[in-house]
């Protein structure tokens, strides 16, 4: 019941080893489109499946989000909204992101730092409201920015995995775990789906792709890589063919706003604390789909030899 309300599943011609192929999309997840495709005897059977992972996606979605509180939920807004005051008890999901975001901090030398939302909420409001009338859209100052940026230390994001509690010890720290969450989330609910017994389905979740083994006929899913070049001839500059893994891309053409002619995309350089300028667009392709998130934004962030 939980999905019929939000996604629309399509049977779409042609079989595959004798199943036929479905679709389902919704857009109440991750503030993205999701889309999921399988293969199933029957639209009633595919759309269990798609209810689980719709209902796991959900789980995470609720308790990484940094904009909304839920009812009886502490999450990610809930510990940025005691920084300063007192550590927040919370769910073990929200202990193994934020452990796999210090992580993240550690390999890619700092170009993903889960603590900067000081910084990225500035850009973010100012993104919003130049959205909402363009004509008025204007850059954050930098001096503001450099003054959140003091407050982006993630050794002063105290986690106790033993009670299960996260403490921001800076009161003007900020968590936010957009260059993450979504791949993190994505890659969980395909191995519980998995689990549950699913053995041919691909995942996208606002360009986060997982898949789950291959087509019933064991043919390999393929997967376009959007040209990042708007009124580009060609609307994809390559497809992959994937089994069981994942492809995730960053690009300036997902969330953006313009000022004065100039676009300014929401991947934020620590080193500037505005858009990264090196690529119009990065795609990364391996098993682990919250790894893959990860590493698509620090590549996004370094010079093209050092991110090779």
């Amino acid at each position: 019941a939980a999905v019929t309300a939000v996604a629309v599943a399509a049977m779409l011609a042609g079989c595959n080893g004798g199943q036929r192929r479905y679709e389902a999309e919704f857009l109440t997840l991750f503030d993205t489109q999701t889309k999921i495709v399988g293969f199933d005897s029957s639209e009633q059977a595919f759309n269990e499946k798609v209810g689980a992972v719709h209902d796991d996606l959900n789980v995470y979605h609720e308790l990484f989000d940094i904009y909304n509180s839920y009812d009886g939920i502490n999450n990610l807004k809930t510990i940025n909204d005691n920084a300063g005051k007192q550590p927040v008890k919370v769910d073990k999901k929200i202990i193994e992101l934020l452990l796999f975001g210090k992580n993240a901090y550690s390999l890619s030398q700092g170009r993903i730092n889960i603590a900067m939302g000081s910084v990225l909420s500035i850009w973010h409001e100012y993104r919003e409201a130049g959205i909402e009338d363009p004509a008025k859209a204007k850059l954050p100052d930098l001096a503001d920015l450099k003054m959140a940026a003091q407050h982006t230390d993630i050794s002063k994001l105290i986690i106790n995995e033993q009670e299960s509690t996260v403490y921001l010890e800076d009161p003007k720290m900020r968590l936010d775990v957009g260059a993450i969450a979504k791949g993190y989330a994505t890659e969980k609910a395909a191995l519980a789906a998995q689990d549950r017994g699913v053995r041919s389905m691909l995942l996208s979740v606002g360009g986060n792709v997982r898949a789950i083994g291959k087509k019933p006929d064991g043919a390999k899913w393929n997967v376009g890589i959007k040209n990042p070049y708007e009124n580009a001839e060609q609307e994809n500059i390559s497809n992959v063919y994937i089994d069981g893994y994942s492809v995730v891309t960053s690009g300036t053409y997902q969330r953006y706003y313009t000022v004065d002619g100039v676009r300014y995309h929401h991947i934020i350089d620590p080193d500037t604390l505005f858009p990264s300028q090196y690529f119009a667009a990065v795609t990364i392709i391996c098993k682990d789909s919250g790894l893959a998130d990860a590493l698509s934004t620090a590549v996004f962030n370094l010079q093209f030899d050092k991110g090779q």
